[in-house]
């Protein structure tokens, strides 16, 4: 009952409540866009070509079905998630880019994110005249006139920059991360998709395979939580200095290590590198020759399932590692605590806490890249085992690690605000 007495206490602070309200009425716009079609669409071949090619259907989970629907938001939010990672990538060959991102506070982080968002532009008119030149070459969809596919490449741009906006509105005036949530809510409008096919497929024999099914999924989603939430915090006192009467630090506190640090980078990164093969090998598998044996050949080895499996398991794991190594410094940590004054009790400061830091990280980082691989291919097992496949989402991969993320970081912001409420009135 404490949780109804929490929803009731949102509710009656009208500043929550208007947030909240806010996020759901962008929602409705969100899906209002998801259902304005694009003109020139044959239904029955979109419908057979998403089926063959598996990483356009899980480009279309993240839309929320969009891109299936082919509507003016068929992009999604896929063009400005690339320009962020392209940026965050940049500050690694850019000295002056990481000083923005790091060092100039608030201020270089707006800038930051401002040439992400131009970098949005371009991107999503690239994606978006690829999407649909490929659609079109793949028959499905009709024929474009020059005028009608620059109008089309337009208005799929525009979709996507709206959909960014709609993110930074949410951002600044509702609650949450603005991009997370309209990701949340692509994935989470296939719900009802999901539950119509399982009951025009209902069987009754098959209740002991759901049961197993959802059995499975409450005990993954478990597993996901706790290690989402998992931490090795690592004890840092700070030195006591006296500065004319007065005394600073003498404190002590922990530096937090994520055991999943990477979130779900790694599992985009090594499924983008699986697909793409297989993806190009159908594409050339009707040429003749050489190259046609070719790409059958090398077709015919991503569709067996223990390859495909155990490669896509070690990507992840070096994705993790890799991924990790260009977001995480220890050296710049091990820096800034000596600069602060700090240290790690036992451990001398600078470079030998830097080295104790990257051994306490790829102790850490084993178990989550270990944990990431095996959630990236849990879907596969469970759907083998049990032959369920509409609720895939509910049992690992990416969209489980999005989702999860998404509603312990929303929880945490809200309860947060009723703390804040609570002390204003005590």
């Amino acid at each position: 009952m404490n949780w109804i007495n929490k929803v009731i206490q949102i509710f009656r602070i009208r500043d929550l409540r208007n947030k909240i309200l806010f996020v759901l009425g962008v929602f409705v716009v969100f899906r209002l866009m998801a259902s304005i079609p694009m003109p020139s669409i044959d239904t029955e071949n979109l419908r057979q070509f998403f089926n063959q090619f598996q990483i356009f259907g899980l480009l279309n989970l993240f839309t929320g079905g969009t891109l299936s629907n082919l509507s003016i938001a068929m992009l999604g939010l896929g063009p400005y998630i690339t320009a962020v990672i392209i940026m965050q990538l940049l500050t690694m060959i850019f000295p002056q880019l990481e000083r923005m991102y790091k060092e100039e506070g608030e201020a270089g982080r707006q800038k930051f994110n401002q040439y992400g968002r131009i970098l949005t532009v371009p991107l999503a008119l690239l994606q978006s005249y690829a999407m649909l030149n490929l659609l079109q070459s793949q028959g499905a969809i009709s024929e474009l006139s020059l005028t009608l596919m620059i109008t089309s490449i337009i208005t799929v741009a525009a979709g996507c920059v709206f959909l960014m906006w709609l993110g930074e509105l949410i951002t600044e005036k509702g609650i949450g991360n603005g991009v997370s949530l309209l990701i949340f809510a692509g994935i989470i409008a296939r719900v009802p998709a999901s539950i119509r096919e399982i009951i025009v497929k209902w069987d009754p024999s098959q209740i002991p395979n759901y049961l197993l099914f959802f059995g499975m999924a409450v005990l993954i989603v478990a597993g996901v939580v706790m290690i989402n939430e998992a931490r090795r915090n690592i004890p840092v006192s700070y030195a006591k200095r006296v500065r004319g009467m007065k005394m600073y630090g003498g404190v002590s506190t922990y530096l937090p290590l994520n055991v999943n640090p990477a979130g779900v980078i790694p599992i985009i990164f090594a499924l983008s590198i699986m697909l793409f093969p297989g993806m190009i090998a159908k594409f050339l598998s009707g040429a003749g020759g050489v190259v046609g044996d070719i790409a059958q050949r090398v077709g015919a080895f991503f569709e067996n399932g223990w390859i495909y499996g155990t490669l896509y398991f070690l990507l992840v794991i070096l994705f993790t590692y890799f991924y990790t190594a260009v977001t995480f410094d220890p050296k710049a940590i091990a820096q800034n605590l000596q600069k602060m004054g700090g240290f790690i009790p036992g451990i001398r400061p600078g470079p030998p806490t830097a080295a104790f830091l990257y051994y306490i990280l790829n102790r850490v980082l084993l178990i989550g890249a270990l944990f990431l691989a095996t959630i990236a291919v849990l879907p596969s097992i469970v759907s083998g085992i049990t032959g369920v496949t509409g609720f895939s989402f509910l049992v690992g991969g990416t969209a489980l690690l999005i989702i999860v993320s998404v509603v312990l970081e929303t929880m945490r912001q809200i309860r947060a605000q009723l703390q804040m409420r609570e002390y204003e009135t005590f």
